[in-house]
């Protein structure tokens, strides 16, 4: 039988998938002589049993827990149950991967009447076994149990308010006796069972209550937002405990070797003396800076700071540590790869490579590319007008402006409708994480830099401000209050976090900026990818954006944008209502100086580089007014009878409008069948594209225009189109005497496209794969139907691991796209391919084109940093020639 529960000196760092994140750095922290308390794992492995089994326990587990604990108190010399001289352990999760707050703790196990008594005689100290005790029983109520906390929190507030105590440090032994009696109470009156006093069973019903928490709601949002699957399960630690809250001379703290936000080489966190560690993380005290400790215990500070370099040198990488001092002795209870901006991730990798600990390679992958997300949206504008209401602790930066919200029911609600919320909180719990999620940023009024609330944000990227006692938070009436200001739900908030300003109204935002160490890494990633990066622009502006986000080119401009201007919608219109050629032509003689000045504008902002325009793509009914709201003007036209000459052209649209309608547009009238049909209008966008260049090879200006056929899927659609384009190009040559370079290929966005590729190819120097149309062609959906209507299902119930219109679907879209490649290179080897949907700026998606062995991927300006570094990490994890 495999092995099943490991003490920390059995295991290693090279065992996360098997003991976990946390019980594989509890063992190498072991191996390496650190203070850690002792303790057994349980495999993820069990875990996925105990699932497989409905949700029970395995045979036999018990007796190895059983074996395990006696390990452990033969180590101790403490006895599991012992009224004279109790062993205490906590039980805690820990997956592969790291979920900070989304599973479950519980502490001071093994605790009940007569050890409570034990505990109390052996430390001499009455109040302190009773504290634990009182936190014992809410933490296995709440988590193994499902009791509300709140109902433990409330009646910890009443015996405050009862006895004049401030804060939970000021109540007696006896307050405490008297709060585990009305705790208990709470706990029958809502499990119906008195408190189990058999600590064996405790422990038994504390690793199945962490063994559920893998699939709490919480730990399945957490797991989807940041794509951790669903079936590595998660181990639980048996961890004999060791006390903070043994008072002034003990504390507990959670800390980073750098600062997580900044990424400042600088020790990070924060403690609380005479606490226990969910103390910190649950925010329900503000601790105090790591630093104060070196004024409170100088000597166990010292300890500290040597013991996270040890760990940050052993896993070259910012280390996330809590630590426990008991009686003036420092314990380490945990240590992972801390949770960071994409700023202070950065920061870390390039200084860790100055530093010598890691390689530029290694600094590349480092980096999350959807991380850098965070680091392409607004910061507040130093120059706005602000009026500031608060100021917390600035716990992950960024700036957000939203409505007010108290709940994160309503936060995800309004999110799911397009709103902007922030999301104000006493404090956050995992629970809340489906809010968070959707909100822009978060705001607490209690709860310190390494609170639940600010590990969360800043892992997504999120603004956040903690702590930001001024606040007073009514949850009932939906309001908080700063010094007599009132802000209601609705309200709009700014909030800064990377200065803790909460600021009144919607202030202005400014664009991002690259630089300084992003710059680096970014250079780092250029010299070693494979991959070119192009850009998706409409504009001049947007082209110049993302030039300065280091695009190399356009891999897909579309045309049909310019044609949706208030200035020549007009004009478009009168092209679809031509009832013959020559109002057609006239219509396109207005627009193809319009035309040419949009592509000059593009053409010159990329100079040097290359262009894919995308003929006219969508169908000409796009361009023309809505039927209903044509009939609905008719009728009033019709009632009113005022003026007959407006009716009848209103009239005669209607009817066009229904001529040109289509039972499925998307696989209708659009593209090449377009271009087909009205070859003039093809013309004359060609002609605007090569007036437009030639007017630039005048000027000097070094231009690489692609032009691009949209939905081809047979080799006699692109053949005439392309000679049209080709006799255009030629013609404007003659006529402006200048030469200039330029290419026609074609967009793959058909299944039957990519099944004859090789066939498209002779009459192609380029492919594009539309990934977008292929992914709708290939599956059948019609993506605003699917998002609508029925994707989500498919996503909940794992009939699709990913919205295939966000990650390509490389299963089956894939597959088409590797037989394109193939295909088209077999007969043109020298085929230049690229990709311009979505797809093309997903980290995901951009490793399979990398395999594939695309030229280039095209995406949005903002996406072009992230496309940049997904390509680098492609090619260091497998190299292409």
């Amino acid at each position: 039988m495999k092995k099943r529960v490991y003490l920390f000196e059995e295991g290693s760092a090279e065992q996360r998938q098997l003991l976990g994140g946390k019980g594989a750095n509890l063992a190498e922290m072991t191996r390496i002589g650190l203070p850690v308390p002792p303790g057994i794992t349980i495999t993820t492995e069990t875990c996925l049993a105990y699932y497989k089994a409905g949700k029970k326990l395995p045979p036999g587990l018990d007796e190895e827990i059983r074996d395990g604990i006696k390990i452990l108190e033969e180590k101790l010399g403490k006895k599991f149950g012992d009224p004279e001289n109790p062993l205490l352990v906590s039980v805690r999760s820990g997956a592969a991967i790291s979920m900070p707050g989304m599973m479950d703790t519980i502490l001071n196990l093994g605790l009940n009447d007569k050890t409570r008594e034990g505990l109390a005689r052996l430390t001499g100290d009455r109040r302190f076994a009773n504290d634990c005790y009182r936190r014992f029983i809410q933490m296995f109520g709440d988590v193994v149990m499902g009791v509300s906390s709140q109902a433990f929190e409330g009646a910890l507030e009443e015996i405050k308010q009862e006895v004049g105590a401030e804060s939970d440090t000021e109540l007696t032994a006896e307050n405490l006796e008297d709060l585990i009696k009305r705790f208990k109470e709470i706990y029958t009156r809502a499990t119906g069972e008195d408190f189990p006093q058999d600590p064996f069973q405790q422990l038994l019903r504390a690793v199945e209550a962490v063994f559920a928490s893998w699939n709490t709601e919480r730990a399945i949002v957490y797991r989807r937002v940041h794509r951790i699957p669903d079936d590595l399960g998660t181990a639980v630690n048996i961890q004999t405990m060791v006390f903070g809250n043994m008072g002034n001379d003990s504390g507990t703290g959670v800390a980073f070797t750098r600062n997580p936000a900044t990424g400042e080489k600088k020790i990070y966190g924060e403690y609380l003396v005479n606490a226990q560690g969910e103390d910190v993380v649950a925010g329900i005290r503000t601790p105090k800076p790591i630093a104060s400790l070196q004024e409170e215990m100088p000597e166990i500070y010292q300890q500290f700071v040597e013991i996270s370099q040890r760990l940050e040198d052993h896993y070259r990488d910012l280390q996330d540590i809590e630590f426990t001092i008991e009686k003036a002795k420092l314990y380490i209870l945990q240590t992972r790869a801390g949770k960071r901006t994409a700023a202070a991730a950065i920061k870390v990798a390039t200084d860790l490579v100055q530093e010598g600990k890691i390689t530029e390679e290694e600094a590349v992958l480092r980096v999350d590319p959807e991380q850098l997300d965070q680091l392409m949206h607004p910061s507040l504008d130093p120059e706005a007008k602000v009026e500031v209401l608060a100021k917390g602790l600035p716990a992950s930066p960024g700036a957000a402006v939203g409505k007010v919200v108290f709940s994160a029911d309503l936060a995800e609600e309004l999110g799911e409708k397009g709103e902007k919320v922030i999301l104000v909180r006493p404090e956050t719990t995992p629970d809340d994480i489906h809010g968070i999620v959707m909100a822009q940023g978060i705001l607490t009024s209690r709860g310190g830099m390494t609170s639940h609330a600010a590990v969360v944000a800043r892992g997504m990227g999120k603004p956040c401000i903690c702590g930001c006692e001024a606040l007073r938070i009514d949850l009932g009436a939906k309001g908080f209050t700063v010094d007599g200001v009132t802000v209601k739900e609705g309200d709009m908030l700014t909030i800064d976090g990377a200065t803790g300003r909460v600021m009144l109204g919607e202030a202005k935002l400014v664009s991002p900026q690259i630089g300084g160490a992003f710059q680096t890494i970014l250079e780092w990633a250029d010299k070693i990818r494979h991959l070119q990066v192009r850009t998706n622009a409409d504009t001049p502006e947007d082209a110049a954006r993302a030039r300065e986000f280091g695009a190399e080119g356009i891999g897909l401009c579309r045309t049909e944008h310019m044609f949706m201007a208030q200035d020549r919608l007009p004009v478009v219109q009168q092209m679809n209502l031509a009832e013959n050629d020559e109002e057609r032509k006239a219509a396109l003689e207005k627009l193809l100086p319009v035309q040419q000045g949009d592509f000059y504008g593009i053409l010159k902002a990329m100079q040097g580089l290359p262009v894919t325009i995308r003929l006219l793509d969508p169908p000409l009914h796009e361009f023309l007014p809505n039927a209903e709201e044509l009939l609905v003007e008719i009728t009033r036209l019709e009632m009113t009878g005022d003026n007959p000459q407006l009716l009848a052209e209103k009239q005669r649209m209607l009817r066009l409008v229904r001529n040109l309608s289509e039972f499925n547009p998307m696989l209708g009238h659009r593209g090449c069948r377009l271009g087909i049909t009205f070859p003039e209008i093809y013309e004359m966008q060609a002609r605007a594209i090569f007036n437009a260049v030639a007017a630039l090879v005048k000027e000097g200006v070094e231009v690489y225009p692609e032009v691009m056929i949209p939905l081809v899927g047979h080799p006699k659609e692109l053949e005439p189109l392309r000679e049209l384009v080709v006799n255009t190009a030629e013609a404007v040559k003659q006529e402006e005497g200048v030469d200039f370079p330029y290419t026609v290929g074609t967009m793959i966005e058909l299944p039957r496209a990519c099944v004859v590729a090789d066939e498209i190819a002779e009459h192609a120097d380029f492919f594009s794969f539309g990934t977008n149309d292929l992914t709708q062609t290939t599956f059948g959906f019609s993506r605003d139907d699917a998002e609508g209507k029925f994707l989500q299902h498919y996503l909940q119930k794992k009939i699709l691991p990913e919205n295939p219109f966000a990650v390509l679907d490389t299963e089956g879209v894939g597959k088409l796209v590797a037989q394109g490649v193939k295909l088209g290179r077999s007969a043109k080897p020298n085929l230049k391919v690229g990709v311009c949907g979505e797809h093309g700026g997903d980290p995901r998606s951009i490793a399979f084109f990398h395999q594939t062995g695309l030229n280039y991927v095209s995406c949005s300006p903002f996406r072009v940093p992230i496309a940049r570094l997904a390509a680098a990490q492609a090619q260091i994890t497998n190299p292409r020639e």
